[in-house]
Formats: C-alpha cells, structure tokens, sequence
C-alpha cells in the first residue's frame, strides 16, 4: 500500500507530479487554494486549466482543505514562490510529525531573499511549531507536460539528511521518472531559481534576432554566475554541473515550453513586461526571482552582470540592445 501524499498547489507542474506519484500507487492529495478549481478538477476528473487532456485515477483526490497534509509522510510543495509563505502558514499546524516536505517551487523570496526551504523552515519557528519536520528540494530539467507523457526524465531531490533524500527518492522513482539523490539543498534551489533569469535572457537574445553563438555565451556565462553565487553561499560547486544546475538550465533556456524563455523572447520582440505577463495563463517565476535574485547577488557581493541587465530590462524598461551592448562592452576579464 502506498503513502499518502499530499501535493500543495495544482497548476501544471503540482498536477504532473500529482499524477507521477499517483502511478506510483500513492494515495495522493492535490490541493488548490480556489475552490472553484478545486471543484472543477473533483466533477472533471482532470485538471482542465492547467493540465488538461490527463485523467486523474481514483487514488487522486483534489482538495481544497489545507488541512489535508495530516497524516501524510510527504507533503510537495508546488505553489508559486510568492504564495510559499502564506500557503505553507496555512498547512503548518496541520503537518504530521517526522513528515518531510520537498519544495518543487523554484524562486528566491523577496524581501527576506530566503530560499523556499529557508522561508518554510522560518515559518515553522515564528509558529513555534516543532514536529521534527524535514525540508529538502526537487529540481532538474523536466518540463510538466513530458512528465505526464511519461518521456524519460531525470531529476534530483536533495535534503540534508541523506537518508531522507533517499526516502523521497524511492516515492518518485519510475520507469520513465529517473531521481537521484544528493544533500546540496542549498546549490539546488539556487541552481533551480537563477536559471529562470538566464532563460529570459537567452529569450531576449533569440527575440532580438541573435543567433546559437550568443545563446551559448549566455547560458555558459549565465552558470558561471550562478555557481559564484552559490560559493558565497556554501553550495557544492558540483551541484552546478549536474541536473538541477547545468540540466535544468539548458532545458529552460532552450525549450519551447519554457515560460521564462517567452517572457524573454517578447521582450526582446518590443513588448513591455506588464504587458506579456498579463497575457499568461500560468507564472513565469523569473520575473519576480530577477529583483529578489539581483537583491542577493548585491548583498552577496557577487558580480552577476547578465542577472542585472535583465533587471534593468525588466524594471527600469532598459532597451535590449543597451543591455546587450553592456554586456559585451564590459572590461577585459579573465574567465573563471
């Protein structure tokens, strides 16, 4: 018999691992904070809005009760990182003792310029709540739609404790879903909210006409960012060539399906940021993770100049071109 599970967020990339974990044979739980959505995915049996076309098994139940993560051994978290506090306030004291809780949300909080673990273990102190509870993260290149179609994928979900990483990694493993198990927390939620900010910035560089040489300076220059970053962060360096750093970058800066990677290419096409996110169905997380990601990177001292050029694009509605010709005008330096 199976876990219960409880998913806490149900656009897209909540539904498909709602669904893997319900393959897996799981009595899982998916959580929508509108009712509404709630009641429509109870009545349809899918997920129509976010995810439509795949069917939910009777061993997946939508819900809108945050209460719904009792009793469950491994609560997801898969809402949008300016949601993760409020949300996770609301489950916390209902969470089981010894549960674990894997973020699947990929950002930097702004404001606090906390991790989404770092803001979920936070809210569990201000709470005062102690239940032994363990917080770890799932990242790696896998866009929800192929998940759902089973085409093989691989990812990492890493925690502290080895042996909890390895715990969640058997919940997840399938034959087409592939986990591997590591203990940088750090370096993968870093990895899994920087490379949104690459990706808008190789979406600016195709929408302005560039070709494959600037894409691939970019993301390159873009990991290199990151991983100076993630050192002044006590991250592992290697953490930035695996899954959740170089894997899923290249996914995002690349595929079609990447929605940081439109929001980029309509920059770089003439539209303002209002505009183009207004016109979206689901989050582009890059876009609140460029101010909060810049934040960071300035309290940190890092230099991550293709970060604060898309910030300036972004929020202070700088020309790409300038940005760019920024970009390549900079001082001779030595590459590292």
């Amino acid at each position: 018999m199976g876990e219960r599970i409880a998913v806490i967020g149900a656009g897209s990339w909540g539904t498909a691992l709602a669904l893997l974990l319900a393959h897996r044979g799981h009595e899982v739980h998916l959580w929508s904070h509108r009712r509404g959505h709630y009641l429509d995915m109870a009545a349809e049996r899918e997920n129509s809005r976010y995810l439509p076309g795949h069917l939910f098994p009777k061993n997946l139940h939508p819900t809108d009760d945050p209460a719904v993560v009792r009793g469950a051994g491994l609560v997801v978290m898969a809402v949008p990182s300016h949601g993760v506090r409020g949300v996770f306030r609301s489950i916390a004291p209902h969470l089981a003792a010894g549960a674990r809780v894997v973020s699947a949300t990929k950002g930097i909080e702004e404001g606090s310029l906390l991790t989404m673990t770092a803001v979920m273990a936070g809210v569990m102190a201000e709470e005062g709540i102690d239940r032994r509870v363990s917080f770890g993260v799932l990242a790696g290149p896998s866009f929800a739609r192929e998940v759902v179609e089973r085409q093989p994928t691989a990812v990492s979900v890493a925690f502290t404790g080895e042996d909890d990483a390895r715990w969640v990694q058997e919940r997840f493993h399938t034959e087409w879903f592939r986990v591997y198990a590591a203990t940088d927390v750090v370096g993968m939620e870093l990895g899994g909210a920087f490379k949104n900010i690459i990706a808008i910035a190789v979406g600016i560089s195709d929408g302005l006409g560039y070709g494959h040489n600037t894409r691939a300076a970019l993301i390159t220059r873009g990991l290199a960012e990151i991983a100076r970053l993630g050192a002044s962060l006590g991250a592992d360096p290697l953490t930035f060539s695996g899954l959740a750093g170089m894997g899923d970058l290249v996914l995002t800066c690349t595929g079609d399906l990447s929605r940081n990677r439109q929001v980029g290419l309509e920059l770089g096409r003439g539209r303002k940021t209002a505009e183009i996110v207004a016109g979206m169905n689901m989050v582009a997380e890059g876009v609140k993770t460029t101010r909060s990601g810049r934040d960071l990177a300035r309290r940190q001292g890092v230099e991550m100049p293709i970060v604060e050029q898309v910030f300036q694009v972004i929020y202070e509605d700088k020309p790409c071109r300038d940005a760019v010709r920024e970009l390549l005008s900079r001082e001779h330096k030595r590459e590292n």
